[in-house]
């Protein structure tokens, strides 16, 4: 199979398979709606503490306002996503007996959800990493850090609530790093997709409501920006590092995010677009963007 563009421009492998990393809430106890806090604000209606479930949680674990919750001032809600975590410490590290059946095991299991949650959303990175053809000189490292990874997320109840996971994590993340920097060296060696300059940032840059419209971001590193409510329309992302950027409210209108580094479910259902906006392969277009 061919990666390439029409205009040769390399693009990243496709399919990469990461059904197990997505979010099954039907095998899941609410964790999300009982382990985390939210706080009363544009995203959320209410005040919630860790711990205490939402009183939109229903006795079967559904949420007793699912069609409406951005309507009801839950955006949040629709926005999050646990990266397939709640189902495997549901049915994996809990062997299928909710909080509520066993309401002594409760605080344990909502501490083990978060720690879970971080070492799926490696997962998801690392296994985007080791489709990257212009990182194979590090993907035996990267699916060794992928086993190591996976080998934490199965560990008891007791192991991970020991856990370090920022150690972990910043051990996966020099990998990530290695990664992106290759694939970002060859994007910015393209040529311009538009009359202009390329545009480069620091990590963590604050961009909140930029106006970057038609802005040619190949390779840039946009690790950790601020990119709240930024225009980004039209914007040429292809190759760019998007790893903990925040994209809420972003308008990523006709954007090209075809061949970006990192992108999950979560930061495109935080921002806008729309029926021109291109998504990475396995990526799905959120369901409030319009059609046209």
């Amino acid at each position: 199979m061919s990666h390439e563009k029409e205009n040769n421009q390399p693009m990243n492998p496709q399919p990469y398979d990461r059904s197990g990393l997505r979010a099954d809430c039907a095998r899941c106890f609410g964790l999300c709606c009982a382990a985390l806090p939210f706080a009363r604000s544009a995203d959320f209606a209410i005040d919630k503490a860790a711990g205490k479930p939402c009183p939109n949680l229903l006795a079967d674990f559904r949420c007793g306002i699912h069609a409406g919750l951005r309507e009801q001032g839950f955006r949040g809600c629709t926005v999050y996503d646990c990266f397939g975590a709640g189902q495997r410490v549901s049915q994996s590290t809990y062997g299928g007996r909710s909080w509520r059946e066993a309401p002594e095991a409760a605080a344990a299991m909502f501490d083990v959800f978060p720690a879970v949650r971080h070492l799926h959303e490696l997962l998801w990175y690392i296994a985007e990493a080791m489709t990257l053809r212009q990182a194979q000189t590090i993907h035996a490292q990267l699916a060794d850090a992928f086993a190591e990874t996976e080998r934490l997320a199965l560990m008891d109840a007791a192991a991970l609530q020991a856990l370090d996971v920022a150690a972990h994590r910043a051990g996966v993340n020099e990998l990530l790093l290695q990664a992106s920097e290759l694939v970002r060296a060859e994007a910015r060696q393209r040529p311009l997709s538009r009359p202009g300059r390329r545009r480069s940032f620091a990590r963590g840059a604050d961009l909140v409501g930029a106006k970057l419209r038609g802005a040619d971001l190949q390779g840039a590193n946009l690790r950790g920006a601020y990119l709240i409510a930024a225009d980004l329309r039209g914007a040429d992302l292809r190759g760019a590092d998007l790893i903990g950027a925040d994209c809420r409210d972003a308008d990523l209108g006709g954007a090209d995010l075809s061949a970006s580094l990192f992108l999950t479910p979560m930061q495109l259902h935080g921002a806008r677009g729309d029926a021109a906006t291109r998504l990475p392969p396995g990526l799905d277009r959120p369901a409030h963007w319009p059609l046209s």
